[in-house]
């Protein structure tokens, strides 16, 4: 069993930094690819970006880029998502995800990201 839980939302205003917080509850955090998407008000859930069990790849939605990084913790169990220069349209809940699959299946291009284990979500909210 996997449990995913986020933290370290909050309400924030345009052009500060946020750090999400992932703790990842299983018995092999290493044999994880673990993700973040985001979903606003009245829109799809989109991917923000991915690390692989190791830590060593990466990777990000385009529009992204630049502004978040993600990292881990594997000793700690935790995944992150540093945020900087927010804008009003980063606000949504964000979601931490996870699969066992491997990294280059995961990411197997056409076959879409998809993720096993998910958590309960922290609202970030950017005014202006």
């Amino acid at each position: 069993q996997v449990q995913l839980v986020e933290s370290g939302g909050g309400s924030v205003q345009a052009g500060d930094s946020l750090r999400l917080s992932c703790a990842v509850s299983a018995r092999s955090v290493t044999s994880y690819v673990v993700a973040w998407f985001r979903q606003a008000p009245g829109k799809e859930r989109e991917f923000v970006a991915a690390i692989s069990g190791s830590g060593i790849s990466t990777n990000y939605a385009d529009s992204l880029k630049g502004r978040f990084t993600i990292s881990r913790e594997n000793a700690k169990a935790m995944v992150y998502l540093q945020m900087h220069n927010l804008i009003r349209e980063d606000t949504a809940t964000y979601y931490c995800a996870a699969d066992e699959q491997s990294w280059f299946e995961i990411m197997r291009p056409g076959r879409g990201q998809k993720y096993a284990y998910w958590g309960q979500g922290t609202q970030v909210t950017v005014s202006s």
